[in-house]
């Protein structure tokens, strides 16, 4: 039996994984039990076309202390993070990803030092990251804009693995933008946050469905819902260029007028027009990104829609609709 509010809650989003999910299981009641016999397992299943959620059902019906959603469509790994949270009881919500890349066994490294050290947040350092080329080199690049575009600073060895305590959990609730980053978010709310070492491990089972578009699609979506930095940057170069373009009229004049040198060629004009026209649809096209977003929260539709609970009893603890 389940208390109503178990020590632990652990959060994780599936999506292709059914491969994963019995170990992850297997894995995580032995580790969970050197912590405390209390917790709750949650697993969302992001509309996967693989079994994840008949795993999910089967496991839950094996152990009451196993909780699925299953969402109606596909709505994104960060939403289904923040379904999990929202139906979570727990003192301490722990986030991993279910392909075991994130070790069940490191849990009683953050919750250790969450609980000794006093922080409110504890994130799992990745030192040595079990990944291909391509996604270390995106996660590199993505931290290295991240920082250069808004007032936070994030290490590219963080992700979504981390603890959490209830009174910083139930401060990310509020923030119901459809755009989301989990580990951004919690670093936002501003509590005090902490950082250990942990193994990371190649995934057990499948293959990650984080290609190099949907790794560049939700780095643009975590910069644009984290800062506006951008938008500033686009009018510092517009300014920028019409500074250059008057400058450089007058100098023409000069020479036109003074020395009797005349302007001769058309492919410098033209090269001038198609860099200039390149920048004037960038910065729009900067605009109407953060323009489309304004559009997107006016809408007020809910950021996930579940279909179907297991071992779930009524709403979830966090309301999952938008204030």
């Amino acid at each position: 039996m389940v208390a109503d509010h178990p020590r632990l809650s652990i959060v994780t989003p599936a999506y292709c994984c059914a491969e994963c999910l019995p170990e992850l299981y297997r894995r995580l009641t032995e580790s969970l039990e050197k912590i405390d016999t209390d917790y709750e397992i949650i697993i969302v299943n992001d509309c996967s076309p693989d079994r994840d959620w008949e795993v999910i059902k089967d496991l839950a019906h094996a152990d009451q202390r196993v909780k699925g959603i299953n969402f109606s469509r596909n709505f994104g790994q960060h939403h289904a993070i923040t379904a999990g949270v929202d139906f979570s009881s727990g003192d301490w919500i722990v986030v991993m990803d279910c392909d075991l890349q994130d070790q069940p066994e490191e849990i009683v490294k953050l919750y250790r030092m969450a609980v000794d050290k006093g922080y409110d947040i504890v994130f799992g350092r990745r030192a040595k990251r079990k990944d291909t080329f391509t996604k270390k080199f995106c996660s590199r690049a993505f931290s290295m804009f991240y920082n250069f575009l808004s007032n936070t600073r994030i290490d590219p060895t963080l992700d979504n693995f981390s603890i959490a305590s209830r009174r910083v959990m139930e401060n990310y609730r509020r923030l119901r933008e459809s755009s989301r980053a989990h580990g951004l978010a919690l670093l936002w709310c501003g509590f005090r946050a902490g950082y250990v070492d942990v193994d990371h491990a190649q995934r057990f089972a499948g293959k990650s469905a984080y290609n190099l578009r949907r790794s560049v699609n939700l780095a643009i979506e975590a910069i644009t819902s984290q800062s506006n930095k951008p938008l500033r940057m686009s009018i510092k170069a517009g300014f920028l260029m019409s500074g250059f373009s008057f400058v450089f009229a007058i100098i023409i004049i000069a020479r036109e007028f003074f020395w009797g040198i005349p302007v001769s060629g058309w492919a410098s004009t033209i090269v001038s027009i198609y860099f200039i026209g390149g920048l004037l649809m960038a910065n729009v096209g900067v605009v109407g990104l953060y323009l489309g977003k304004v559009f997107d929260e006016t809408k007020g539709r809910p950021i996930y829609i579940v279909q179907e609970t297991v071992n779930i009893a009524g709403s979830p603890i966090f309301s999952h609709h938008k204030a």
